[in-house]
């Protein structure tokens, strides 16, 4: 099945904000966090069900090379990304964004 991927308006000021960081750190990097985050959200959609569950409905993939999570849910035939989560962040911090599916 494909999938449309959908970010919550917060989870695209996350990934933003994540890609400045890194790019202010080293030329380069927020490309490849970007690029990171690309993959993972490829691997999500081949695999929506195969990541760590976080309640009944979200889930999240973690990011390679990067402290980083993909906070998810699907919906029929979409994945709607919640959080581009930092994993040293207050957990759950997100609950409430996209709809009650998200709640754990």
């Amino acid at each position: 099945m494909a999938y449309n991927v959908f970010f919550v308006p917060e989870a695209q000021a996350e990934l933003d904000e994540a890609y400045l960081y890194y790019e202010q750190q080293q030329k380069g990097l927020g490309k490849i966090f970007v690029e990171a985050i690309r993959k993972t959200q490829n691997r999500i959609c081949r695999f929506p069900s195969a990541w760590q569950p976080l309640s009944i409905n979200t889930r999240r993939a973690l990011v390679s090379r990067f402290p980083f999570g993909v906070i998810y849910f699907v919906d029929e035939d979409e994945i709607i990304i919640i959080a581009i989560a930092h994993l040293h962040r207050k957990p759950f911090y997100w609950i409430g964004r996209g709809d009650e599916r998200a709640e754990p």
